[in-house]
């Protein structure tokens, strides 16, 4: 998300478009109770968490040979919207994909709305209009706070453009996403 906003004020918006439709796949799941079945069949839960292992770990590398390449100074037009100039440049679309692939292909998300959802659904009325109404306003939510990370970072985003402060993000958020991709992947290939 910040590593798109950074690139424009589009690239961050479209992200966080992305994550918000990821997660409208996960609260389809659930509702539809695919995410019992990813519960009751390891191996294809299993086979979930290598994708969106795989998907992260891919993310990290990205990132690490972004931080490792030579920067500029960054230019005037990055800060209205353009996509700033140089290799880290990312189009709307390809932010949006990002975004939505990183959340989507996350297995444990529809766990989580499998178990959690289900609780603020009284037993006395019919659970799919009640699920549904949780489930948009959890997407609203997500696409509103998204929204806001994305105009914060590029409201701060001259400082963080910078060419040492920008590798460092590059750096540690692709340090953390390699990371999280090698545990996405251990748990299920130890087990």
């Amino acid at each position: 998300m910040v590593r798109n906003a950074l690139a424009s004020r589009r690239a961050g918006a479209a992200c966080a478009l992305g994550i918000a439709a990821g997660l409208l796949v996960h609260t389809a799941l659930a509702v539809a109770g695919v995410a019992a079945v990813l519960a009751a069949v390891p191996a294809l839960f299993r086979g979930l968490q290598i994708l969106g292992g795989a998907y992260v770990l891919y993310l990290g590398y990205g990132a690490l040979r972004a931080a490792a390449r030579p920067r500029t100074a960054p230019t005037g037009g990055a800060t209205d919207g353009d996509p700033a100039e140089g290799p880290e440049a990312v189009s709307p679309r390809s932010a949006l994909r990002q975004g939505f692939l990183t959340n989507a292909l996350n297995p444990k998300a529809s766990i989580t709305f499998l178990s959690v959802l289900p609780q603020f659904v009284p037993a006395s009325s019919p659970a799919m209009p009640r699920t549904l109404l949780l489930a948009a306003i959890i997407v609203g939510l997500a696409a509103v706070w998204f929204q806001a990370v994305a105009l914060l970072v590029d409201r701060l985003g001259r400082w963080l453009r910078g060419p040492r402060t920008a590798r460092a993000i590059e750096g540690v958020s692709g340090t953390a996403l390699a990371a999280l991709g090698l545990t996405l992947l251990a748990a299920p290939l130890a087990g």
